[in-house]
């Protein structure tokens, strides 16, 4: 679809062939042009990478919380 509008078909006449909504169209054409994938973890802004990073550190540190809690009270019956 954006190769399409890239050599000159209009917006209007691919949303109306293909039965797209106009919103996805755009999103794709800006994907493609911001970054050239469209993939979602290619778009991504450094802010977003840097808060799912933290996200997924965050959840590590909660399971190794809990290990050691149970290891506390493991030691703790003997």
């Amino acid at each position: 679809m954006v190769k399409l509008y890239e050599n000159g078909k209009t917006r209007a006449s691919i949303v109306r062939e293909y039965d797209l909504s106009a919103s996805a169209l755009d999103r794709w054409i800006t994907q493609s042009q911001a970054s050239g994938s469209f993939t979602e973890k290619a778009n991504r802004t450094d802010e977003e990478n840097e808060l799912l990073a933290l996200r997924k550190e965050n959840q590590r540190l909660k399971m190794e919380n809990d290990i050691l809690k149970q290891a506390a009270l493991i030691m703790g019956r003997k």
